[in-house]
């Protein structure tokens, strides 16, 4: 931000120009840029910052700012019982550059979207229906926690890893959004013992303090 003020020196009038060092995200230059998103597997296929290119203005349709992903439940057949649509750029290239994005979170009775982080957003987590457990642990090493629901939401700090639970007897729904069109995930579980290349046995073991046959068990189910 740049600025001035008009003082004087030995009684003589002098500009002084003032610039702050305050820096902030960039003011948009242009109405709205539908993403170009690439295949999986291009060379372009992670954005540069602040996204993907823009698709031509002259292209651009009113079905490019709409999204009927998360009209559909999720299958939550699994070992977690949890299925998460995903609405960020990749599948709503309307949201390049806007800095926003939306997934539903579908889970059975027991079901659990495991520990995890977003690194590049906070997340706001809105339940639809059932009753959901959410928490998070700070950097301080503190937990924090909410059974939500039908209608009640609560907010997890950019980067705090967290999880949610389906406390209840019947299928549960969520909405979350995120101040991020590509939040990024960090899966706890799967970057420990998943990794590719692996993380050596002998660091994990010592990092848990347990005897490597039980880390060799565990990435066993990686």
């Amino acid at each position: 931000m740049v600025g001035w003020r008009l003082v004087r020196v030995k009684g003589r009038p002098v500009v002084v120009v003032l610039i702050s060092t305050c820096v902030a995200d960039p003011e948009p230059v242009q109405d709205f840029c539908v993403a170009v998103v690439p295949r999986a597997g291009d060379a372009a296929a992670s954005p540069a910052y602040p996204g993907f290119p823009c698709k031509p203005a002259s292209t651009v349709v009113s079905d490019d700012f709409f999204f009927a992903g998360l009209a559909v439940a999720g299958n939550t057949d699994n070992r977690f019982g949890f299925n998460a649509t995903l609405g960020n750029v990749e599948a709503f290239p309307g949201l390049n550059t806007l800095g926003v994005s939306i997934n539903r979170g579908d889970f059975a009775p027991g079901g659990l979207n495991a520990l995890h982080s977003h690194p590049r957003a906070a997340e706001l987590v809105h339940v639809v229906a059932g009753r959901i457990l959410v928490g998070f642990v700070s950097t301080a090493g503190r937990f924090y926690s909410k059974v939500l629901g039908e209608g009640e939401s609560f907010v997890i700090p950019r980067g705090m890893i967290h999880f949610q639970y389906n406390v209840g007897d019947v299928a549960a729904r969520a909405i979350t959004a995120f101040n991020s069109q590509l939040p990024g995930v960090v899966a706890a579980a799967p970057s420990l013992f998943g990794s590719d290349p692996e993380i050596p046995d002998a660091v994990l073991a010592e990092n848990f303090q347990v005897d490597v046959k039980i880390i060799k068990l565990i990435k066993s189910e990686f």
